[in-house]
């Protein structure tokens, strides 16, 4: 009988509380020329892609590069995945494709991807869009991606940019009643003042003042481009961020932007969502130039240890991080429980992954 009545209460808790069920995590990520000839290193691309649930890609040069990245991560993550690629986009002789990755276990397509109708001819590359629901959760949503004009400077964007509004509104027209997000390379930071028309129809930035973009001063980052907008009223995303990778795979910032990319991915999290860990062996790079992570340089120490590094550990994301560094000193790691959400079961799954430092 008790067995009963808890099996009901979870149901219903379930149903009342949605937040209290698992969710995906939704990044976006420029891959600065996946597909061409420039040495990419896929295996470690792969590895930071597996922290996500569902990924949006810009820069993609070739559709099938988006299909090998796909088999590299179900090789790195033993799970399966699937992908889907736009046409070449584009107004020149450079053109290139957006993607989208998903984690099979946790995310479900909903049909194929949409290239936008540009009647005004505004964008040098027209935004990307598919639908999809989060299998936790049972939520639907579409996910949007766009890659703005470099071009000569910020005149050269702007028109772009206040142009997604407009896309926003269609988005809206196109996919009635359901949560939308618009992520990508904006080459834009998000309080320019192109950015009103958008806001003023309720959207905000996931990030509205986190440089995204690698700087070749060590551990330094630039330009805030990459962003994900969003509806609150409509989406509210538990954890927003962005992914510091070049810290959890022992890359410099030169060595991430040879051999992966010159951006970092950015990300929200729905409901209970959690970036996933690392594989084993991701954060020990073979083969990286001249970085490599002992046993007991590369461990994590949590009175010492930095945010983006503390993320290395299991169930560790921005948010359980940030409250590691807040709860300074900790005299061992059985008190990680007083964090919310760190419970036996996960405080063994930090003890076991070898990751902290001993003692």
């Amino acid at each position: 009988m008790q067995r009963l009545v808890l099996a009901v209460f979870l149901m219903l808790a379930l149903t009342v509380f949605p937040g209290l069920a698992g969710a995906a995590v939704i990044g976006s990520w420029n891959l600065e020329h996946l597909g061409w000839n420039n040495d990419k290193r896929l295996d470690l691309v792969a590895r930071v892609a597996g922290r996500f649930d569902l990924l949006a890609v810009q820069e993609l040069m070739d559709g099938e590069a988006l299909t090998q990245l796909e088999r590299e991560l179900e090789a790195v993550s033993g799970e399966d995945w699937s992908s889907m690629a736009s046409h070449a986009v584009g107004r020149s002789s450079y053109q290139e494709h957006y993607g989208f990755l998903w984690r099979e276990s946790r995310v479900e397509s909903l049909g194929g991807g949409a290239v936008y109708i540009d009647r005004g001819d505004v964008f040098a590359r027209e935004p990307f869009s598919a639908t999809f629901r989060d299998l936790d959760s049972g939520d639907t949503f579409v996910t949007a991606t766009v890659h703005v004009v470099y071009g000569d400077g910020l005149d050269d964007r702007r028109p772009e940019v206040e142009a997604l509004a407009d896309y926003w509104q269609w988005l809206d027209e196109a996919y009635p009643d359901t949560p939308r997000m618009l992520m990508g390379d904006f080459n834009m930071a998000p309080d320019d003042p192109a950015w009103a028309p958008l806001r003023a129809l309720g959207a905000v930035p996931a990030l509205s003042d986190q440089a995204t973009t690698l700087g070749h001063a060590p551990g330094r980052y630039a330009s805030r481009y990459d962003n994900i907008w969003y509806r609150p009223d409509r989406l509210s995303p538990r954890t927003l961020g962005m992914l510091r990778y070049p810290t959890l795979t022992g890359l410099s910032h030169d060595e991430a932007r040879e051999s992966v990319s010159d951006h970092a991915p950015v990300y929200l999290a729905l409901h209970q969502g959690e970036l996933e860990s690392l594989p084993p062996g991701a954060d020990v790079v073979a083969g990286a130039g001249s970085v490599s992570r002992g046993s007991t340089a590369g461990c994590v120490d949590l009175n010492a240890s930095s945010r983006a590094e503390l993320e290395v550990l299991p169930h560790i994301g921005p948010a359980r991080a940030a409250a590691i560094v807040a709860g300074r000193p900790w005299s061992g790691s059985e008190e990680l429980t007083r964090i919310d959400g760190i419970a036996a079961g996960r405080l063994a799954d930090i003890r076991d992954s070898g990751r902290l430092c001993s003692g």
